[in-house]
């Protein structure tokens, strides 16, 4: 299959980074030279350098009936027209589009398929947004991601000093509770896929597959100091920021919105009943002091500049915040923002990966989550009928080292896997898989279990 990007930007660069180490066939187009030698320097990618909106540059891409575009470039109405053109070159041809302005993405008629001929359109910021939220329903994790409708959660916590579970291995704490399984342990910038005698340690920071229902006391269970969700500040009223508001203004959450730009906060406070509008500036110590950050549960910093989320978070992190959330925009700053001690980042171009990936993999893909820096991914298939591990034991499949079946979801019923775990044709699975034995699982199951 092959794969057309159109845009070599951070989104677009990541996602051929990412396909170029699988050995995927993929052309990246772009109309900036040094974007287009960026690639050719450093990944083992075709790219040609011309318009995303020209017919001939997609001829020369040996664009087919087969494969898929993906138009993410930094300008909505390129990749509009690029899927457009697509639509008439190859009208089978599966077209994602990336699309930021809000004023588009409420007219949804201008997406039909007959139309624009779109199949998928992506909106980093709404899903960075949505990714915060669920953050934020969950006040004791790093993150959170959903999978089978939300009935899944994929919760990351960070494991402290005082946590019951500190150097017990992970049969030993099965054995405590049952319904507590660990998909995968960052530790440093080493990420673990665990096996049973695999030992937590302080600093941690641990993926947890838990059914929605059992959060609240497997949170708890890791952190039973954890408090309920009180009050949150937010800085920077952008497009996520104001959405931010926008939601919480409806919830008994207390919030505050801090921003500079006068008329911004003069919308804000027209259109908002409960949250608090600031005008002011985010990195002032003395204005943070003034709102209380010590007594925030969350301190989101999203203006547009990332040095200075940075430092709000950093700042708001001395003064006592309980979380930050930064948002960041180039994504090789996110591993280094991490060791810095922030507790989450957020990036709207990250969000956009994630949602193309899952279109991307072949056969039964439901979903895929990189974790960590895409050091290791949490992916959501659906078995096939004719695949050689169902009706088998996990304990006597032959998944290579590096992967684990997290959860079986069967029929509406959540089941956390364990070695005498049964997969039935059409169950969901959710699996965790360190970046490096993706070709291997590929290799093993492709033929028969579609996973990829």
């Amino acid at each position: 299959m092959k794969i057309i990007i159109v845009g070599a930007g951070e989104v677009g660069f990541n996602i051929a980074r990412k396909l170029s180490k699988e050995n995927q066939n993929v052309v990246v187009i772009d109309k900036d030279p040094h974007k287009i030698k960026r690639i050719t320097e450093e990944l083992d990618v075709m790219a040609l350098l011309g318009g995303g909106t020209s017919p001939q540059v997609f001829r020369d891409a040996g664009i087919g009936e087969e494969g898929m575009l993906v138009a993410v470039t930094d300008s909505d109405e390129v990749n509009l027209i690029a899927c457009l053109m697509a639509k008439n070159l190859s009208p089978s041809l599966l077209k994602i589009a990336r699309i930021r302005n809000p004023e588009y993405l409420n007219e949804k008629e201008i997406f039909r398929q007959d139309l624009l001929g779109i199949d998928r359109v992506i909106s980093p910021e709404s899903e960075m947004v949505e990714g915060i939220l669920n953050i934020m329903s969950v006040p004791g994790a790093s993150e959170v991601i959903d999978f089978a409708e939300g009935r899944v959660k994929l919760i990351g916590i960070a494991v402290r000093k005082d946590c019951p579970f500190v150097e017990k291995d992970l049969a030993a704490i099965r054995e405590l509770d049952e319904k507590i399984l660990v998909g995968a342990i960052c530790r440093g910038e080493q990420v673990l896929i665990p096996r049973g005698d695999d030992v937590i340690q302080a600093n941690d920071l641990v993926y947890v597959v838990v059914r929605k229902d059992d959060v609240d006391r497997i949170i708890r269970r890791f952190n039973p100091q954890q408090r309920v969700l009180r009050r949150i500040i937010i800085v920077g009223a952008g497009q996520a920021g104001t959405a931010l508001a926008t939601h919480l203004d409806h919830s008994r959450v207390k919030t505050v919105i801090i921003e500079k730009d006068a008329d911004k906060c003069l919308q804000l406070a027209e259109n908002l009943d409960k949250v608090i509008v600031i005008k002011g500036d985010g990195t002032d110590k003395d204005l943070l002091l003034e709102e209380n950050v010590h007594d925030a549960d969350f301190l989101v910093a999203v203006t547009g500049d990332e040095e200075t989320n940075i430092l709000i978070s950093l700042l708001a992190k001395g003064l006592g915040a309980d979380k930050t959330i930064t948002r960041v925009s180039k994504l090789s700053y996110i591993p280094l923002v991490s060791a810095l001690g922030i507790d989450t980042v957020v990036s709207t171009r990250l969000s956009a990966v994630r949602a193309i990936l899952q279109y991307i993999r072949r056969g039964k893909i439901i979903s895929v989550a990189p974790l960590k820096g895409e050091h290791a991914e949490a992916i959501e298939a659906e078995a096939l009928e004719t695949s050689d591990i169902v009706n088998v034991p996990l304990s006597e499949m032959r998944f290579p080292k590096g992967a684990i079946v997290g959860a079986i979801v069967r029929n509406g019923d959540i089941i956390i896997a364990n070695g005498g775990s049964i997969i039935r044709p059409k169950d969901r699975l959710i699996i965790f898989a360190l970046k490096t034995v993706i070709p291997k699982l590929e290799k093993l199951l492709t033929v028969k279990l579609e996973f990829f």
